[in-house]
């Protein structure tokens, strides 16, 4: 059987391109909470409709038969994030994958993590998802190819890790740190 190649995870391949938020044009961000193992082919019927998404999906090895092979399975599993007028978000509920559609009411919080967890993928860095997110210190990654990204730290056996959070669906992705420069974010007092 032959080995599948990564399927296209964002639409258009340009979404996270633009260092600030682009024009909209009426769209906004709604999370769609998938049937199981439904999520890569909502994405599959999301690109042939040419409907913006983006679906966190992250490499996982695994040892069968003797070979290494990698899946490409979702960060988050059962979600997808697309972006849509109301009449486009009815298109993708159209494709019975979806057991429903959840409206975010922080349209830039969301923008923002999505494109953190978009560039953290990217770096190609082993990622473990992280389900709730514990309470830690606020971080800013001050060089190397994570520059400028905040998080959490979490302390876990195995060292200290850096987590990206998106705080709409209370989940993220952490990486653990190597010799990476943080600097605590401090908050504008109330």
């Amino acid at each position: 059987m032959p080995v599948l190649q990564a399927e296209s995870e964002l639409y258009p391949e340009d979404l996270f391109g633009a260092d600030n938020q682009p024009n909209l044009s009426g769209r906004v961000w709604w999370v769609l909470h998938t049937k199981p193992r439904q999520e890569k082919s909502l994405a599959r019927d999301l690109v042939a409709q040419q409907l913006p998404f983006y679906l966190p999906v992250v490499g996982q090895r695994s040892l069968v038969r003797g070979r290494v092979l990698t899946s490409h399975i979702p960060l988050f599993p059962g979600y997808l994030f697309l972006l849509a007028e109301g009449n486009e978000r009815i298109e993708a509920l159209t494709t019975h994958r979806v057991v429903r559609s959840i409206p975010v009411t922080d349209q830039t919080e969301l923008w923002r993590d999505l494109r953190q967890v978009q560039r953290l993928i990217a770096t190609g860095a082993p990622l473990t998802a992280e389900g709730r997110l514990a309470p830690g210190m606020e971080v800013e990654i001050q060089s190397g190819p994570l520059a400028g990204l905040r998080g959490k730290i979490l302390r876990s056996a195995t060292g200290k890790r850096f987590v990206v959070s998106v705080n709409f669906i209370q989940q993220g992705a952490s990486v653990l740190l190597d010799d990476f420069v943080l600097l605590r974010v401090k908050k504008d007092p109330a």
